[in-house]
């Protein structure tokens, strides 16, 4: 990352290994929250469809992406006993979501992204504008298919977040509606909006698998020593290589996740090969973490992460008769935050302001999504005792 990680741990491989997602060069006209942090145990395939001499291919070719789909969507009902009518979500919503194509040096890709407001900025993901190189040429397509140059605003590849901006932004954008990712439960419904290998348009839907995942992703900078760490929104609605950037919408329409990411099926090691595609099990990264990126990112075109200011591995407590999963404190910089209040070597955090930390990327996670300046209280396992220390987060160093 361009910025230090705001808690380094030990590497995990709970999982299969991602491997960088690759696809068909983007059709031009048609529409459609230190130290090195380790990778995830659940990781997570980027979902950009970046084509490079470095990535692997999808084994498909698409000639046509077609018009964005128009047929009658199924009406479900929630847990409240409120239905959900899909086809007037993805009627209120496409408009708000583009199709980003990136020609540079390195290659070609493309990828989704979302209109932010008015002015013309774009959300996306950092892998889908920076994967062709830092002069790379970018378009954008709206939903009605006309295309328009961009420029990259802001790039921040710790939460594999960017904005990119219409030079001549027309009059008639259509900013998303922004819901509220904070109030999400397990088994809500949810739709996906890209444009998955090259299909613009396209929408899936599904629930909330999961809250709060801790996801490592970003292979493609992996050989820069960097790692994205987020603890995001998991969701059972498809997703594939091209969706990142694109919308996670709630039942109402509201944007509650930026897609970024998918889980896939490979054989263990940080680069191996594997099934690039959905699986059921797709990652986004929450609007309440995006509204404070973003809003860095057009303001100064970069943004600045808290960290805590130690290293840490995972652990386990004893609690009477069962253990508590934790962070072990390793070390701590010595001007640090977390040294500054008191936390020392041998520690292990197994809450921040009540919500359990489960391992080290956990923690990352945790951290990357809170504010500069912001306090948190960690709970902490320190012999025999716990005790509570409160720590103001401070900026995590430039690298």
């Amino acid at each position: 990352m361009t910025t230090t990680l705001p808690v380094p741990e030990q590497t995990h491989h709970e999982m299969p290994q991602p491997t960088p997602a690759s696809g068909p060069p983007p059709a031009p006209t048609r529409p459609s929250r230190g130290r090195r942090a380790a990778e995830l145990g659940v990781t997570a395939l980027l979902a950009a469809a970046i084509a490079s001499g470095t990535t692997l291919a999808v084994d498909r070719t698409l000639a046509d992406e077609g018009a964005p789909g128009t047929s009658p969507g199924p009406v479900v009902e929630g847990a409240n006993g409120a239905t959900t009518d899909w086809s007037a979500v993805a009627a209120s919503v496409s408009p708000s979501v583009v199709s980003i194509g990136v020609s540079g040096q390195r290659g070609q890709g493309e990828g989704s992204g979302v209109v932010w407001d008015a002015e013309g900025h774009i959300v996306t993901n950092d892998h889908v504008v920076s994967g062709s190189g830092a002069s790379a040429e970018v378009q954008v397509t709206l939903a009605d298919g006309r295309t328009y140059d961009a420029i990259v605003t802001g790039t921040d590849p710790t939460t594999d977040l960017a904005v990119v901006r219409l030079t001549s932004p027309p009059t008639t954008l259509r900013p998303i509606t922004r819901g509220d990712s904070e109030t999400l439960t397990v088994g809500d419904p949810v739709m996906a909006i890209g444009n998955p290998l090259g299909l613009s348009g396209t929408v899936t839907t599904g629930i909330v698998s999961a809250l709060d995942r801790p996801v490592a992703a970003g292979q493609s900078r992996a050989r820069e020593g960097l790692a994205q760490v987020t603890n995001a929104i998991q969701t059972s609605a498809p997703i594939n290589p091209g969706n990142s950037g694109g919308a996670l919408v709630d039942a109402e329409g509201g944007l509650v996740g930026i897609n970024s990411s998918i889980a896939t099926l490979g054989s263990p090691g940080p680069f191996a090969s594997g099934q690039a595609g959905n699986i059921g099990i797709g990652f986004a990264i929450p609007v309440a973490q995006v509204e404070g990126v973003v809003s860095q990112l057009i303001e100064s075109g970069s943004v600045e992460h808290a960290y805590l200011g130690i290293s840490t591995s995972d652990t386990s407590v004893r609690d009477g008769t069962s253990s508590v999963p934790g962070a072990l404190v390793a070390e701590t910089v010595s001007d640090g935050p977390a040294a500054t209040e008191g936390l020392r070597s041998g520690d292990v955090i197994t809450a921040i302001d009540g919500a359990p930390v489960t391992s080290s990327r956990s923690l990352v996670g945790t951290i990357r999504a809170r504010a500069v300046g912001e306090q948190v209280e960690l709970t902490v396992s320190r012999g025999s005792e716990t005790v509570s220390v409160p720590v103001t987060l401070a900026a995590a160093p430039s690298r």
